[in-house]
């Protein structure tokens, strides 16, 4: 690393990986042969404790000033403007530079629409078989297949964090209906999300639409609730 450029990330909240303070006297002699850009504090999301972001790297701040370390620049992560500004206020030596990778890549929800074209419509009578499996239709109804399957991301899911009761309910719930063979889809027709025939396929999805609802014709699209983190596209539109 002699010559490097090199950010030093201090052990924060997360727990993830980092300089300990203990160790911080080490680093002198560490620093004297790389390019030294700044030290770096990667930050938690969720506070369920009640802590405070800007204490925290204000506190790391501290430890390094006591020990004597650069303080020209410090990356910092999900941190809110106003917490950035107080930072920026109490230590205005310091450049912070923040790390915005989450909100650029993952982007705001309300700028993007996910659509799966409708590829076929097959009306089904209760009791009668179909897909992979050879389920028994529990209704009258359609069959919709759209486009959209495991390799765009359709189905799969990563596990999130549940805090509260209402979403561990949920969450039990949801757990409750799949071993029924009972999934929501994220497709949606009729102001409704639908429920999968059956598990998605790799290409494609097969939705259940019961009687009582017009089904769309093929070429429709309907639109999905996807994860940014876990779909993949066949195309992009700008419109």
């Amino acid at each position: 690393l002699v010559g490097a450029r090199v950010v030093i990330e201090v052990m924060s909240s997360m727990k993830r990986h980092g300089v300990a303070e203990d160790d911080l006297v080490k680093l002198h002699a560490a620093i004297d042969d790389v390019r030294l850009e700044g030290f770096a504090i990667h930050l938690p999301l969720d506070r369920t404790d009640g802590s405070d972001a800007v204490e925290e790297v204000f506190g790391w701040m501290e430890r390094l000033r006591a020990a004597r370390l650069p303080l020209h620049t410090m990356f910092v992560s999900h941190l809110k403007a106003h917490e950035l500004s107080q930072l920026q206020q109490q230590f205005p030596q310091t450049k912070f530079r923040a790390r915005i990778g989450t909100r650029m890549w993952l982007g705001d929800h309300e700028a993007t629409e996910y659509r799966g074209a409708v590829l076929d419509v097959t009306r089904i009578a209760k009791g009668e078989r179909y897909g992979y499996r050879q389920q028994k239709a529990s209704d009258d109804g359609h069959l919709i297949v759209v486009a959209g399957g495991t390799s765009h991301g359709v189905g799969l899911e990563a596990p999130k964090a549940l805090h509260g009761l209402m979403p561990r309910a949920k969450g039990v719930a949801r757990a409750g209906l799949a071993t029924v063979n009972r999934n929501l889809s994220p497709f949606v027709w009729a102001g409704k999300q639908r429920w999968f025939a059956e598990p998605p396929h790799m290409q494609v999805s097969i939705l259940f639409l019961p009687n009582d609802v017009a089904p769309p014709a093929v070429g429709d699209e309907l639109v999905a609730h996807l994860r940014h983190t876990t779909t993949q596209f066949d195309r992009v539109l700008d419109r």
